[in-house]
């Protein structure tokens, strides 16, 4: 019968006739048959189904043997014998190899016949030490799946007792070796076949040995960390990981992170290999894995490796938004590492240039997975932007970009970033941050945030751009008795010629702390400002002169030097003088008080109220580069309101003092169009917020700086509850006050009332009104009427025969932002420009300086922008903008440098002088051997962060190149077709290059 069998098939007759002679040997095989044509029967169809060269003599050989077993068990049993099937397993069958995934296939057709045999036992006992064997030979992954089908569909074949174990834990070192060789989508959805099967079988095992499941995690951490493999493990292990009952996880993270036994840098390896499987498709809890070890190291604060860690791949995770068959599980992970990530903005920043293509690519998905995406995205966002203000520049795209997606509140964003915070104590963290940073390209050096400290540091950076401050600072020779104003000298020197990207404001810190702020909160910068240029005067002025080199140098006049040299620094650049005059409406009387200040706090003029037309008396004129000169029709304008101590009629409205004068809103290559008229009391050329025209309105939310001086200006009528007490009348009397300024500051500072107490909540708010900010200010000033004439007569500033009023002009030269919406919380950064009176030597005008254009002043000179130990290159237009694109992004402190005028020109050229005959301020010995100190340190902390460093990237997994999809341009076609990142539908040809 054999003889004819392996005839039939080996003839060239077509299959249909073969298929019917077959069909009768099968048949007569149901037959009472001896022993030896049973045996050959069998030898026969072992060698059609095990060596057989096409699939229809295989299915012949399996036709035959199943009948056979069938129909003869006595003799199949005889013949399936333990000697035999050793020598399958051991030395294949022929020209058939031992690994040959047949040989497993005809064993589990076989095993099926001999269930019930007395041979049973004996060949599963050989088939748990083969299959073992195998296991430990690192068999491919076609074969691991054979060897599980085998398993699953006879367990009693599975290893038992200790080798049970040690069978789990050599599976799980294959499936660490598993590689698709192939990347076509027919052969991926093999390979993860393949690889379910392999994990399927250990998660049956487990559910009935549940002891083998933390060895076998062991196990698998220890592939996963191991720092000497050449080639990092496959991905594939996360196949095993989704099938880890999570009531496990806690204990498991919680013994991983406490065990001393092993290294930073095997678990830097083994979380990163981690996160690297948010590439897996189709695992199932892999992200809750990742997330837990990742709080188990915030734990035990093992932040080194966190921050490393989150650094090298929340690129790559986020690369993974764009397939929407591993979407879920990267946008989880993503989420917490960012808002985990909150003692440094670098994270975030990371993924800023790839956002925009994304939410793209998502939108153009337009799929139920991609809008959910990309909402939890825009709130991811958002989170972001409120934890790391103050980067308008970078934030711009990104915005635009989610601006149609909808924005959480902010007790929301409170929620998530308290909730997912590695710490509170965010001193812990400052020894990993800043990590190995270069210098930034502007050339200045940042500040570092102490912990709720951006106040301070903006202040500081404003105060050290203020170029004639920082140089007098730095001229300093005497500091004994000024222990602050040393600090501060220092600290200045270190920011000129420190070679650090950042550094610490500590000392300064704790010496300018005043007494009633709480550490480590959020305080008012224009309070520290206040109080820190007060300390600063008081500490000269019971001290000695610190004036002293320049006095020396007999630059100045005796006349100058009397006027200047009694002054304290602090006086000479942000002192400036104001007089009060309050009128009694009965009697008419007039006091006056005149006082020092050092800034200008402007409250927001009530809605309702035309500012900039009630309050103007002074035509608009247009500045131009040159020095300003006194309007043709100077005698037409009137003075100040009691100057002439005229009684008004009561038909006569109170009079204002001479407006405010903007100028600063061209756009480049424009010039001003000057706007004539008495009732406009602001010259904002081109302002993009503001109509022109007779008794022009502003929008309702819309303000600029001059309305705020103007309403600051304006008299104030002291009535009711607020009645004034008239000296002369001796009793309480309707009155008028009105403040004018009689001396203008070299720096003019300003401060913006944002901050009113709200009696329904009991709690500050803040007032979120953009105002416009003018890049060029004109102030007036209050002179006596015979310096008025004289300055009139020699043709100098801006004064006006007879109206009592000079022009000052002022240009920007800082902005502090405040973001937020409260003074107790939020962050502070600046916008600074160096402003100079950008003058050859030798070109003066009658002596004065002539000054750069105000085109010059705004688009020339460069803007920074100052947000702790980041600086960065700004513009004006950021400045002007920063509010429209970011509405709790409010200016709060602004600086004004006096342009040289004859008021102020003695001081400018002894500041110029002193700059040209001394050049850059030249240190103290001991200051500049500090600093070169320092400079070697850092450069030695350079080296070892390196060397620790290169330790530590070198123990992270290297990623392969294919991640960086948001690198590529958007033409790129080098992938097959079908599985673009920005395909829809998510299918399962959606993870093409994901896994390998």
């Amino acid at each position: 019968m054999d003889k004819i069998l392996e005839a039939v098939v080996m003839s060239s007759y077509p299959n249909n006739v073969k298929q019917g002679l077959v069909r009768r040997v099968i048949e007569a095989a149901k037959q009472p048959m001896d022993s030896e044509q049973c045996w050959s029967m069998l030898e026969l169809s072992t060698k059609l189904y095990l060596t057989g060269d096409t699939k229809y003599k295989r299915e012949i050989g399996k036709e035959v043997l199943e009948v056979y077993g069938h129909y003869h068990p006595e003799e199949f049993e005889e013949f399936f014998n333990v000697r035999f099937l050793l020598s399958l397993l051991q030395e294949g069958y022929g020209p058939l190899g031992k690994r040959s995934h047949y040989v497993l296939d005809y064993i589990q057709l076989g095993l099926q016949f001999v269930l019930e045999s007395p041979s049973a036992n004996s060949i599963f006992s050989l088939l748990r030490i083969e299959v073992l064997r195998k296991v430990c030979e690192r068999p491919s992954p076609k074969l691991c799946a054979k060897i599980s089908k085998l398993l699953t569909q006879y367990p009693q074949c599975i290893p038992t007792g200790k080798h049970q174990l040690l069978f789990c834990q050599q599976l799980i070192r294959c499936i660490g070796q598993f590689q698709c060789v192939s990347e076509g989508e027919e052969e991926i959805m093999e390979f993860l076949e393949q690889v379910n099967k392999v994990s399927g079988l250990l998660q049956r095992i487990w559910r009935t040995q549940t002891s083998a499941i933390l060895p076998s995690l062991k196990e698998l951490f220890t592939i996963i960390s191991s720092t000497e493999e050449q080639e990092a493990p496959s991905n594939a292990l996360a196949s095993v990981v989704q099938f880890v009952p999570l009531e496990l996880m806690d204990g498991v993270i919680r013994n991983l992170t406490n065990d001393d036994s092993i290294t930073d840098v095997q678990m830097m390896m083994a979380i990163g290999r981690m996160i690297d499987w948010v590439s897996w498709p189709l695992g199932k809890n892999i992200d809750k894995w990742i997330i837990a070890l990742l709080k188990g190291l915030a734990a035990v604060k093992k932040f080194s490796i966190l921050i490393e860690v989150t650094l090298s791949k929340i690129e790559k995770v986020f690369s993974k938004l764009l397939y929407p068959i591993v979407r879920e599980g990267a946008l989880s992970v993503l989420q917490y590492m960012l808002l985990s990530f909150q003692h440094s903005h670098e994270a975030f920043h990371l993924l800023l240039p790839h956002i925009p293509r994304l939410v793209a690519s998502l939108k153009k998905e337009d799929s139920n997975s991609a809008t959910s995406s990309l909402e939890q995205l825009a709130e991811l966002i958002h989170c972001m932007f409120f934890r790391f203000s103050g980067f308008p520049d970078l934030y711009e795209p990104v915005l635009e970009a989610i601006k149609a997606l909808p924005i959480p509140n902010e007790d929301r964003i409170k929620h998530l970033l308290g909730q997912n915070a590695w710490t509170s104590q965010k001193n812990e963290l400052a020894c990993f941050y800043p990590r190995l940073a270069s210098k930034s390209e502007t050339g200045k050096i940042g500040l570092i945030n102490l912990g709720n400290t951006c106040y301070m540091n903006s202040i500081i950076q404003s105060l050290f751009m203020a170029s004639d401050f920082r140089h007098s600072v730095l001229n300093l020779t005497e500091g004994n008795s000024q222990p602050l104003m040393t600090k501060l000298q220092w600290l200045f020197a270190f920011l000129e010629h420190s070679q650090r990207p950042a550094i610490s404001p500590e000392s300064f810190l704790s010496a300018s702390w005043p007494p009633w702020f709480t550490p480590g909160a959020q305080q008012d910068c224009s309070e520290y400002l206040k109080y820190l240029l007060d300390r600063l005067h008081e500490e000269e002025k019971t001290g000695k002169r610190i004036y002293q080199k320049l006095k020396e140098s007999s630059l100045m006049s005796q006349a100058v030097e009397h006027h200047y040299l009694n002054k304290t620094l602090i006086e000479k650049m942000f002192g400036g003088k104001m007089m009060t005059k309050i009128r009694c409406l009965k009697c008419l009387n007039v006091s006056s008080r005149e006082e020092a200040f050092t800034d200008l706090s402007l409250a927001f003029p009530p809605l309702d109220r035309n500012v900039r037309g009630s309050t103007s008396i002074l035509p608009v004129e247009e500045i131009g580069p040159q020095f300003i000169e006194p309007p043709e029709n100077a005698g037409q304008l009137m003075g100040s309101p009691w100057i002439r101590r005229k009684a008004p009629k009561a038909s006569d409205h109170a009079v204002p003092p001479v407006s405010v004068e903007t100028l600063g809103f061209q756009e480049p290559g424009e010039a001003a169009n000057p706007v004539h008229g008495n009732d406009v009391g602001v010259d904002a050329a081109k302002d993009p917020l503001s109509t022109f025209g007779e008794q022009a309105c502003a929008p309702k939310d819309s303000r600029s700086v001059p309305d705020l001086i103007n309403y600051f200006l304006s008299p104030e009528r002291l009535t009711a509850e607020n009645k004034y007490h008239c000296e002369k009348c001796a009793s309480l009397q309707d009155a008028e006050k009105v403040a004018e300024l009689t001396e203008g500051p070299h720096y003019l500072i300003l401060t913006l009332l944002r901050f009113s107490f709200d009696p329904r909540t009991m709690k500050r708010k803040k007032i979120l009104d953009n105002v416009s900010i003018p890049v060029v200010l004109k102030l007036p000033i209050l002179v006596a009427p015979e310096e008025t004439d004289e300055v009139c007569q020699r043709g100098k500033d801006g004064a006006v025969p007879g109206s009592g009023f000079m022009t000052v002009v002022y240009d920007l030269c800082s902005v502090v932002v405040h973001s937020g919406i409260s003074s107790e919380s939020g962050h502070y950064y600046c916008y600074s420009r160096e402003c100079t009176d950008t003058v050859p030597h030798g070109q003066p005008r009658d002596g004065v300086p002539k000054p750069a254009s105000d085109k010059q002043l705004d688009f020339e000179i460069q803007w920074y922008l100052f947000n702790d130990t980041r600086v960065s290159f700004s513009s004006f237009e950021s400045v002007s903008n920063v509010t429209s694109f970011f509405p709790k992004d409010t200016a709060y402190v602004l600086f004004y440098r006096q342009r040289p005028g004859r008021q102020s020109c003695l001081l400018h050229e002894a500041l110029a002088e002193a700059g040209r005959l001394h050049g850059e301020p030249s240190l103290h010995k001991d200051l500049m051997e500090a600093i070169s100190k320092d400079n070697i340190l850092f450069l030695q902390e350079q080296e070892k962060e390196a060397r620790n460093r290169a330790a530590y990237i070198s123990a992270l997994p290297k990623s392969p190149l294919w991640w960086r999809d948001l690198d590529r341009d958007k033409d790129d076609d080098s992938s097959s077709g079908g599985c673009s990142p920005a395909a829809g539908g998510g299918g399962s040809g959606s993870f093409h290059g994901l896994v390998f």
